[in-house]
């Protein structure tokens, strides 16, 4: 028996030995966790800090806040380019470009010979029939004295019924012709409106006020309102615009035009005055897009009239959003650039740096204005996101800051 008792103690219970696997395997998989933690931690260490962009949370600014940016020209909505109504050479131009002209103020004479020569024409034709017209009526009242007397003569039996008869044929032609040189006379007095037309349109005048921004024709030339071919026939005088009529076109990516409303208020300034804000507004979206440039034009309305105002001036503009509840300081939050904010299971978070280490914090962010946006709870002012975080990026990462500036 004695023998027996160390081959018993060699015997190895099948319950301690399952058991026994179970916990060594477990023991065996936290080891290697650890490691891998371990090796992550120092693998990541040893790629040295991630180059990352960042932005400065900022508070809300009062007033409005651009929504958008565009690009555009000032244009004249009235606009003109002044000819004669009928062919004729030029006499006189009494413009020069720059000039400010009056409604209805002479530009330039044409030469007037022929048709001054058919107005006095049209005149003495209506003089003659005029003239005409008076000899007849005076006929007339002779005629019907004459009638007057037979009717009486004859009532006496002293003058015969064909006397009579006479007398009345007479005042009845008389009428008649009386009647036919009025109509006579209505025709000459046309004739003359007609002449007097074609005597005023060898008179160019300013169909309205404005500012004469070319001078096409000189004295001399042949002008006509249609172009008669060849290069020796002018088409126009001048061209006038009024200054009063002008305002922004602007050409908006159809892909932002939800942007953009009637009335919205609009800040632009001219390339040429960089330091000059010319308050706007947005008169209407013209309902048709420009296929080949994927555009929408938009005009809007200069609030503010000066001379510094060009027709054909490039202007760069801002359309506002004039948000209430930031400007009366009733929201809280800050305004972080849009690319900060990485969406994250059901939530969002920004990674915050702290040193020159991320940390990854959870925000409740609010509407998006331009490229930027509102973020409500979550973020302080000043503190620093970092701007379109890598895929790789997580929390407790080290960084180094580099890129733009560090501003929204």
């Amino acid at each position: 028996m004695s023998e027996q008792d160390p081959l018993k103690e060699l015997h190895i219970d099948r319950a301690d030995r399952d058991g026994g696997g179970h916990r060594g395997r477990w023991l065996i998989l936290a080891i290697l966790l650890v490691g891998a933690l371990g090796g992550g931690t120092y693998y990541s260490v040893s790629e040295g800090p991630i180059p990352v962009d960042v932005a400065i949370a900022q508070a809300p600014t009062a007033g409005p806040t651009a929504v958008l940016d565009a690009t555009g020209y000032v244009i004249a909505r009235r606009q003109a380019t002044v000819s004669s109504k009928i062919s004729g050479k030029l006499a006189e131009v009494l413009i020069e470009e720059g000039v400010e002209v009056e409604a209805d103020q002479l530009l330039a004479r044409l030469d007037d010979t022929d048709a001054k020569a058919q107005l006095e024409l049209a005149r003495a034709r209506l003089a003659a029939a005029q003239a005409r017209l008076g000899e007849i009526q005076v006929q007339l009242e002779q005629a019907r004295r004459g009638l007057q007397r037979q009717t009486e003569l004859r009532s006496r039996q002293l003058a015969s019924e064909e006397a009579l008869e006479t007398a009345a044929t007479q005042v009845e032609t008389l009428s008649a012709q009386l009647e036919a040189q009025r109509s006579q006379v209505r025709v000459s007095e046309a004739e003359v409106e007609v002449a007097q037309v074609a005597y005023d349109n060898t008179v160019v005048r300013a169909p309205f006020a404005g500012v004469i921004v070319a001078k096409a024709a000189q004295p001399g030339e042949i002008v006509s309102p249609m172009s008669a071919g060849g290069g020796f026939t002018r088409t126009g005088i001048g061209t006038i615009v009024d200054m009063d009529s002008l305002e922004i076109e602007v050409d908006v990516n159809e892909a932002f035009i939800n942007r953009v409303r009637p009335d919205q208020p609009v800040q632009a300034v001219l390339d040429a005055y960089p330091d000059w804000t010319i308050p706007a507004s947005v008169i209407a979206i013209i309902p048709t897009a420009d296929r080949s440039k994927a555009t929408v034009r938009v005009r809007i309305r200069i609030a503010t009239k000066d001379p510094r105002l060009i027709p054909e001036m490039g202007v760069r503009v801002s359309f506002l959003r004039d948000d209430t509840r930031v400007s009366d300081g009733a929201t809280d939050g800050v305004m972080i650039p849009a690319s900060a904010i990485r969406e994250h299971g059901d939530g969002s978070i920004v990674f915050v740096l702290d040193g020159d280490h991320v940390r990854e914090r959870q925000v409740i962010p609010d509407e998006e204005i331009g490229d930027r946006r509102l973020v409500e709870q979550g973020l302080a002012a000043d503190e620093r996101v970092v701007r379109d975080p890598p895929l790789a990026l997580a929390d407790g990462m080290r960084v180094s800051p580099s890129g733009g500036a560090e501003t929204p």
